[in-house]
């Protein structure tokens, strides 16, 4: 008895690890007529959009952090920006320039209409931007919370609409110099709730979880959504 016991409770954890690690890739549309390509992992009411930043990064740079933040019970959709992987629309050719924040909205549409009634964005650099953006083109509520890597809203911070933690490394800098000041800047204009984490290093957005500080980044991510995201569901 102890023996197929143990046998069962072996095949449990080996299926829930399978749940984990599962992921589909799935498609939708935005607004302006793009198609936006994206991974999901898991389900439930607690979506949450990945949106990865430029160079070198795509939805799949994002699957070891969305299989942790699935195992903390979320239901993730890593996407692939507009000019990444298949996902196209306009502006593709030069995603910098695009408006990326319609790419986030479709996907937080995709996440409502399956299930999900508390939506947040975590965006490294590039979709950091983009989230910040989504947030102040959403409704009230629409967005919980919005968590920035290296990076802050393009548009003008004190309208967001969602809680913001914005995350940064002390010493990130671009061609333009440190990016910490500008990033301060939008932190300053946003509304409550919102939180600063700056961390010691120099390490840019994604790349924080390729640090030693990976653990604790995720921590606090985990942390500020779990202490901000209320499930309200969007004014109407």
């Amino acid at each position: 008895m102890v023996g197929m016991r143990i046998l069962t409770f072996t095949m449990i954890a080996i299926v829930l690890a399978a749940n984990v690690r599962a992921q589909n890739t799935v498609s939708f549309p935005t607004d302006d007529g793009g198609v936006i390509f994206a991974n999901v992992y898991g389900a439930g009411a607690k979506g949450l959009v990945l949106a990865h930043g430029g160079a070198i990064h795509n939805k799949e740079s994002w699957t070891l952090q969305a299989r942790e933040l699935t195992a903390e019970g979320f239901h993730v959709l890593a996407i692939d920006f507009r000019g990444y992987g298949k996902s196209r629309g306009p502006g593709d050719s030069n995603p910098m320039d695009a408006p990326l924040h319609l790419d986030i909205l479709a996907a937080v549409r995709y996440l409502r209409e399956h299930g999900a009634t508390d939506i947040s964005i975590i965006g490294g650099s590039m979709g950091a931007g983009a989230a910040g953006d989504a947030s102040i083109a959403s409704k009230t509520g629409e967005i919980s919370c919005v968590v920035m890597l290296g990076g802050a809203p393009n548009g003008s911070a004190e309208k967001l609409t969602s809680a913001s933690l914005y995350i940064i490394a002390r010493d990130d800098t671009s061609g333009d110099g440190p990016r910490l000041p500008w990033i301060r800047e939008q932190y300053e204009r946003s509304p409550q709730p919102k939180k600063l984490f700056i961390l010691d290093g120099s390490a840019h957005a994604q790349a924080l979880f390729e640090t030693k500080e990976s653990k604790r980044v995720l921590h606090e991510v985990t942390q500020f959504l779990s202490a901000n995201c209320t499930g309200t569901k969007p004014a109407h």
